[in-house]
């Protein structure tokens, strides 16, 4: 049987292949007995055997409870060692910082979120972060970290983890987000943009379907996530899915980014913000002005509750965003094609309220042919999604994309992952 070291080095043989293809198999359950493996792969009884052997001696796999029997010996059945390795999510959006750390098999095991303003730059933010990981990895078991997801709220270099010009983060250009937790933890690292974790997320629960899939989240800021036949698509620099930058024509409003007549600055929280303050001093009344008038401060959770409640300022605000979100997704549809439309954040935690207005203008605009089969709904708007979405992106990368490079090692190592042994 081969050694580790043939292992590392052989990625390509016959061998080495099955017995990544077992591991894989045990792992998400698709065969969990010998002889089910012996049938779905086709391989005969000995070579099952001696590949079992091999998964069980690293410490992928070992032997669990007896399966039912179908007239013989019940045969044992395998369960992947999920325990062995620890993955952690580090979401960072504007206003918050949300950690959660899992096992293998992607349970949660703890979580921690804190409120924290991202435009206080990169080293405090991360320094924060990272001690809230080191909380979580302290009241653990010890086991060391086999992966970490870091999602960013802003455009972001998928293949170097570095934000690229982030409207909303100020001296985060360029900084290798990457490179302080690799650094810290002596882990493989992988850095994405939000709202491709949330993406990911829903995906996740739809995993055997190949689905085309857009998360649209309309929050403070207004972005996308792509899913295409099951696998996210970033475009060629990671900056696909920037829907709040694109130009509303007609519009005049100066958007964060710098540019004039951006989705955001029309329709994202904190234009929404703006506009009910700037209607509040021009004499609008109803709840939202009441309570600002008795010295409340105005925002985008104010403003979706008092929608919810049905005071009409806030209405008209939320059915406004919505109507500018979309006429831009319905664009998408036309052009991507997808068979689910996903919306969440915080202005479409309004529900039906905006989910209607979406609705209305994507099934107006749209090519017939594109929206026949489309089904458009909102979020689960579960907390822990961006954990959930992390999770699922460091689990394909880990088994599907750079299982060959890191195997041999027995764990993920950074300069495997990455490709950069031997």
């Amino acid at each position: 049987m081969a050694n580790v070291s043939t292992l590392r080095f052989g990625a390509q043989t016959d061998e080495v292949t099955s017995l990544l293809r077992i591991v894989n198999m045990v792992r998400l359950g698709e065969a969990v007995t010998r002889p089910e493996i012996g049938r779905v792969t086709g391989l005969g009884r000995g070579v099952v055997a001696q590949r079992v052997d091999r998964a069980v001696e690293m410490g992928f796999l070992e032997d669990a409870e007896y399966a039912p029997s179908s007239g013989g010996r019940a045969p044992r059945t395998l369960r992947f060692r999920a325990e062995r390795g620890r993955i952690v999510v580090c979401a960072l959006g504007g206003q918050h910082v949300h950690v959660g750390v899992t096992d293998l098999d992607g349970e949660i095991l703890d979580e921690d979120h804190r409120v924290w303003d991202i435009a206080r730059g990169p080293e405090e933010t991360l320094a924060t972060a990272t001690a809230m990981v080191d909380d979580l990895l302290a009241a653990g078991n010890g086991s060391p970290v086999w992966a970490i997801v870091v999602g960013l709220p802003g455009p972001v270099d998928f293949e170097t983890g570095r934000p690229v010009a982030p409207p909303i983060m100020p001296g985060w250009n360029g900084f290798d987000v990457r490179g302080a937790f690799e650094t810290r933890y002596d882990a493989p690292v992988w850095v994405d943009n939000d709202v491709n974790l949330l993406a990911a997320g829903e995906r996740a629960r739809r995993r055997d379907e190949g689905i085309d899939l857009i998360y649209c989240k309309v929050g403070t800021g207004i972005g996308a996530g792509l899913v295409s036949h099951g696998r996210l698509h970033r475009g060629a620099n990671g900056a696909a899915g920037d829907m709040g930058h694109v130009r509303v024509p007609g519009a005049e409003q100066v958007c964060r980014c710098g540019k004039i007549g951006c989705l955001e600055a029309v329709a994202g929280g904190w234009a929404l913000v703006r506009d009910a303050g700037a209607a509040i001093e021009g004499g609008a009344t109803g709840a939202l002005a009441e309570s600002v008038a008795a010295g409340d401060d105005l925002s985008l959770e104010k403003i979706t509750l008092a929608a919810s409640r049905g005071d009409a300022l806030a209405i008209s605000l939320v059915q406004a965003s919505a109507r500018q979100v979309g006429e831009a997704v319905a664009a998408l549809v036309n052009m991507f094609n997808p068979g689910l439309i996903v919306i969440g954040g915080a202005v479409a935690s309004t529900g039906e309220l905006f989910l209607a207005e979406v609705r209305h203008r994507v099934y107006e605009l749209s090519l017939p042919l594109a929206t026949r089969d489309l089904l458009i709904k909102t979020s689960e708007n579960d907390t822990r999604e961006p954990v959930r979405g992390g999770v699922d992106l460091a689990l394909e990368q880990l088994f599907e994309v750079s299982l060959p490079r890191w195997f041999g090692e027995g764990r993920p190592t950074v300069a495997a992952v990455h490709g950069l042994s031997g």
